[in-house]
């Protein structure tokens, strides 16, 4: 049905003016273009950020958020360690990079080494709560009678020249307890400060973690972009910021080293290489058909209408990709260089049925080859639309730009052709001889074949090879392989990170209470373990809000430990340490006022360094992001969140064993080890069976749909070629190594989406195949061309892509010609197929 009504169609294409058709794909190429400009004034952009591609992750709504907290608060984040010779050296460099990133205000803020006075604001905070502090040792001493123990350290302390002893805080803090526990709100021994500079000493640094102790001191100093570092301007602006920085450094310090690390770094090597790959494997694909229509038609008209063509093709691609996603990612546009091979099999389509018959007209050819063209175009656009179906917003991006490029095409042979190609073409005997030549080798193979030692033979060697290359195959959905940094982004990185102890990881732990206080019990009971980890060097370091909100609990403990200092021994305690009895009663009365009182994640979040860490606090939704007590929102769109649990995230660094991380809290209901890289690959697992699973589903669909039109042997044929395509590219695959991806699988679909329409063709050859040969020639060398291109890409997911469907085209090439070949032996041995032919 389907194919009489298509030819009924392209009957009614010979009735209709040629000027009119022109006129219509004029109007709509010119309405095209004006829709795309307006969008690119409207703020469409070309997109870098690798995050964009990745596949969404069914969360709930506390991890969603967590995500969000984390990806934001790393984001845009630049660090740089400058190594200098000594100390005086590393302090003046990294303050004069300092000076000078501030002066590149539209590019960087927030700029910042080590704060001097936050040390000041944060015992201003904590002292009013000196009487709900204890470190652990003066626990353990205040809990087994040691109270000697700590007059002796505070006696020793009034007469140490470096302590913080004073008269002022002698008389509210009699045993110096207060000091030691500020102290301990230090991230880590290995840093220190000075003149505002953070730096990391040589003797705080393990050389078992990989950095040389000879390279002197680092001085640390750390930046938030302006602007996402996946914008590719922010990216120029950043970049000539940092360059003129670090040489007017170097220029003055001339032994500085200097280390990078952030994600800027990683996307503007992300950005280079798309660009770099976009230019040279789109000329070197746009060179490569250029040259395949000149050598086969030898005719200026054919060259300048396969470049319009190509031309449509891709201005229908980039308008339809911005007005869905309203922006273009960069790996998008290298996948869609593939579409310059594909757009333009049909200008070869019509070229050569117009060489094999040049009396034809240019309307009765496109009204000819209508049906079969109609038909590869749907099952091509079907293949993209499969693999728009899996979740990955990077490949839903890649099916639209190449469905809407090949309908771009389409409309340019229907609409456009009749007109435009009306001009006779130079005699095409040679290629038409060439490729009937070819059809008669692969004939006289399909005569060998066709016998039942041949047939069986061959069949036996090909399921052998095909056994052992699948056998072989193993599985990689790592979703790391869609980006790859090269060395001199990576060295310098990890570099750094083991200068910080191990920096922060992409993964975290969160944490879940029913309330407040429960959350912060939660955090505290975890830090052992937590320390534990580090102790068996499964962690480098991790940044808790544990070690600066202590629980009611917690508090309420060291009140009562410290009631036996202020309640019944602070007299003993006084006399001790030569201070005056008369301060006992105020003493008394200020540990009495202070019951009450406790540090809480509010008051603590409007401090300096709490701003800095309220994300890492995940309040229940309708409270106040920072924990400011609110009445929850009664909405309906959030009446199920107001009871959401409490939420921390805990920042993990140097993490050397991931899998002993997650068996530590693996059956801890309340703590979830975050780990996005993998959850994303282990959903890329699932989309690649899926995606398998619909590639089977696909020919089972094209079988019966062709068996209507050419009859169940003949479509059995037609749908066998890309089978058959996958399965030996699998095994080949298998072969030599490549592990199986969903890359590879998306690019399955698309072997079967083109061997479809080679098949079709050589289906609906009743005459002329050898037109139908040369044609299919040209169309996988320019197919070839493209993807053959992008197996050399240096990102392994195009590169597996490329690989794929080199493979997969190469071999429904050879495999497609059988159908008219071994269609043509079987007429001749009175096998009975049924010939109805699309056309």
């Amino acid at each position: 049905m389907a194919p009489k009504i298509a030819t009924r169609i392209g009957h009614s294409l010979m009735q209709t003016s040629t000027k009119w058709r022109f006129a219509i794909w004029l109007c709509l190429m010119l309405a095209t273009s004006l829709w795309t400009l307006q969008l690119w004034q409207n703020g469409a952009k070309v997109q870098s950020d690798i995050l964009a591609m990745l596949p969404h992750l069914q969360q709930d709504a506390l991890t969603a958020r967590a995500l969000e907290q984390v990806e934001s608060t790393l984001a845009d984040q630049v660090y740089l360690a400058l190594i200098a010779e000594d100390e005086p050296q590393a302090v003046a460099a990294a303050t004069l990079l300092m000076e000078q990133l501030k002066t590149q205000h539209t590019a960087f803020t927030d700029i910042r080494s080590a704060d001097l006075q936050m040390g000041e604001a944060l015992g201003q905070f904590y002292f009013p709560y000196r009487f709900k502090l204890l470190t652990p040792e003066q626990t353990e001493a205040l809990s087994h009678n040691g109270l000697e123990h700590l007059i002796a350290s505070a006696t020793q302390q009034l007469y140490n020249a470096f302590s913080y002893a004073n008269s002022q805080l002698l008389t509210q803090d009699p045993l110096l307890l207060f000091p030691a526990n500020l102290l301990a709100l230090a991230p880590s021994s290995k840093l220190s400060a000075s003149q505002g500079i953070l730096l990391v000493h040589p003797q705080g640094v393990d050389t078992k973690q990989g950095v040389d102790n000879s390279e002197g001191v680092a001085a640390i100093v750390m930046a938030k972009g302006t602007e996402s570092a996946f914008n590719p301007n922010a990216q120029l602006r950043q970049q000539a910021a940092l360059t003129q920085a670090l040489n007017a450094v170097s220029a003055q310090y001339a032994g500085i080293k200097v280390l990078q690390a952030g994600a800027l770094f990683h996307a503007i090597e992300a950005t280079n290489t798309a660009k770099s790959e976009i230019s040279v494997l789109g000329l070197a694909s746009l060179l490569g058909v250029v040259l395949l229509v000149w050598l086969a038609f030898r005719s200026v008209m054919p060259l300048l209408l396969a470049m319009v063509t190509i031309g449509s093709g891709l201005l229908l691609a980039v308008t339809f990709t911005l007005s869905v996603f309203g922006e273009l990612h960069l790996l998008t546009l290298v996948f869609g260089t593939s579409l310059i091979g594909i757009a333009i099999d049909y200008s070869f389509h019509f070229y050569c049925e117009r060489l094999s018959d040049n009396e034809r007209s240019a309307q009765a050819t496109v009204a000819y080859i209508f049906p079969t063209v109609s038909l590869a175009f749907i099952t091509s656009a079907l293949a993209y639309v499969g693999i728009g179906l899996a979740p990955f917003p990077g490949m839903q991006q890649v099916a639209i730009f190449c469905a809407s490029g090949l309908l771009g095409a389409y409309l340019t042979l229907v609409l456009a052709y009749p007109l435009l190609a009306g001009s006779k073409l130079p005699s095409g005997e040679r290629p038409l001889t060439l490729a009937e030549a070819y059809l008669a080798r692969l004939t006289g193979f399909s005569n060998k074949l066709i016998s039942p030692w041949g047939l069986s033979l061959f069949a036996l060697v090909l399921a052998g090879v095909c056994l052992l290359g699948i056998s072989k195959l193993n599985v990689d959905d790592d979703i790391r392989h869609l980006q790859q940094s090269p060395a001199s982004v990576t060295e310098p990185e990890d570099k750094l990170r083991k200068l910080l102890s191990g920096g922060t990881d992409n993964q975290f732990l969160l944490v879940r209470a029913p309330s407040e206080e429960a959350l912060l019990q939660r955090l505290e009971a975890l830090s052992p373990q937590l320390d534990a980890a580090i102790k068996q060097q499964d962690l480098g370091n991790y940044v808790s809000l544990s070690r600066y909100l202590p629980s009611k609990q917690k508090q309420d403990a060291a009140y009562q430990l410290q009631g036996k200092i202020y309640q019944s021994q602070l007299t003993t305690v006084l006399s001790s340490i030569g201070l005056d009895d008369g301060l006992a009663p105020e003493l008394s009365a200020t540990y009495l006022a202070a019951k009450d009182s406790y540090i809480t994640p509010t008051h603590f979040f409007e401090l300096g360094l709490g701003k800095q860490l309220a994300p890492l606090w995940l309040a229940p939704q309708g409270l106040a992001p920072l924990g400011h007590s609110t009445e929850p929102t009664t909405s309906p769109d959030n009446a199920n969140q107001v009871n959401d649990s409490h939420g921390a995230i805990v920042l993990l660094g140097g993490i050397e064993d991931i899998a002993a991380l997650k068996a530590r809290f693996a059956e801890d209901p309340q703590v979830q080890l975050i780990d996005k890289v993998a959850d994303i690959s282990t959903v890329m697992g699932h989309y690649r069976l899926l995606t398998l699973k619909l590639l089977g589903l696909a020919l089972v669909i094209a079988l019966l749909l062709f068996s209507l039109s050419f009859g169940v042997k003949r479509a059995t044929l037609v749908v066998a070629v890309p089978a058959l395509a996958a399965v030996f590219t699998l095994a080949i695959l298998g072969l030599v190594g490549s592990p199986l991806s969903l890359f590879h699988a998306l690019a399955l679909i698309l072997v079967f989406g083109i061997g479809i329409d080679y098949s079709l063709f050589f289906a609906s050859a009743a005459q002329h195949g050898k037109a139908v040969m040369m044609a299919v020639f040209m169309s996988a060398c320019s197919t070839l061309l493209a993807f053959g291109l992008l197996a050399f890409s240096q990102t392994q997911a195009i590169h597996y892509f490329g690989l794929t469907l080199s493979l997969g085209i190469g071999f429904t090439f050879v495999l497609s010609p059988l159908i008219l070949t071994t269609s043509q032996v079987l007429t001749t041995n009175k096998v009975s197929i049924p010939t109805r032919n699309v056309i």
